[in-house]
């Protein structure tokens, strides 16, 4: 959930600073003499919506190694560190993708792999996963990182990103539009305050539509790579019991209430990057 936290704020901060860089210099001109101009608003919207993903995405390996303290351990001689690089190497081989970066970085039991490019990632994990899983739930949670790699889900996530940030910044400015000119019935050359107001609203309220439709496809590309990492294990049993781990319950047991990161139900899991563990379970449950 963190990393696609961290990309998702990172893309907002980067579109944020294009949309004042582009208000000072005036690149957000889409109103002609007839109206809004639909089509340079369009190109405005790809670009500022599509720019920040990328930008985001370029940059993600480098904020992730800042942010969380991660320290490469590729060529470290701690035979635990060996462990976990022979284990990186050897899904990577399997999978098909070049050999990632392999980090580890202090914190709660937890692992992440990110990077623009599949033969160049980062797989980092954390101490505390460590010290809470045996090896081989160890092992199934590297395996569920490198399907993350494979299935190129950081590719996957700033599209659906793009996409999501050129539908809010079009969406919310058509609105504006609609609200400055029509309902207040604005008539001067240059847009209104009803504009402004309505844009800063709209591209709040449609940014909280829009992660909801990004935490919905990275739900399923959890589900897809839970079972990418059965498939490289073997057998769906080791993640199952890192499941169960991580959301406190004993290898085999399936309660209820557990959810996700945290997260409850009802609107909460509208917004969760990752789907309740029960369900993850479950999911690996019916491969068998």
């Amino acid at each position: 959930m963190k990393r696609i936290l961290l990309f998702v704020l990172t893309n907002v901060a980067v579109v944020a600073v294009l949309g004042l860089v582009s208000s000072i210099f005036g690149l957000n001109k889409f109103l002609g003499p007839r109206g809004l101009n639909l089509g340079a608003l369009l190109g405005f919207a790809l670009v500022m919506g599509f720019t920040g993903a990328i930008f985001s995405l370029l940059i993600s390996k480098m904020v992730a190694k800042w942010t969380r303290g991660v320290e490469i351990i590729n060529d470290s001689p701690d035979p635990t560190h060996q462990w976990i690089v022979q284990t990186v190497r050897r899904f990577s081989e399997k999978a098909g993708i070049g050999m990632p970066d392999v980090g580890l970085y202090e914190g709660e039991p937890n692992a992440f792999a990110t990077g623009a490019f599949k033969n160049s990632a980062l797989v980092a994990v954390s101490t505390g996963l460590l010290q809470s899983m045996n090896r081989e739930e160890v092992e199934a949670v590297i395996g569920h990182e490198i399907a993350h790699v494979t299935n190129g889900d950081m590719v996957t996530m700033t599209l659906i990103q793009g996409v999501m940030n050129t539908f809010v910044i079009f969406l919310s400015r058509v609105i504006g539009y609609f609200v400055d000119r029509v309902i207040l019935r604005n008539d001067r050359d240059s847009l209104g305050i009803g504009y402004t107001i309505s844009v800063f609203v709209l591209d709040l309220v449609l940014g909280f539509v829009a992660h909801m439709v990004v935490a919905w496809f990275s739900r399923q590309r959890e589900f897809r790579a839970d079972a990418g990492a059965a498939d490289l294990m073997g057998t769906t049993q080791p993640m199952q019991h890192a499941l169960a781990r991580l959301g406190g319950l004993q290898p085999g047991e399936l309660a209820g209430p557990v959810k996700a990161m945290g997260i409850g139900g009802g609107m909460g899991s509208l917004f969760s990057t990752h789907p309740p563990i029960e369900d993850r379970i479950r999911a690996l449950q019916e491969r068998r």
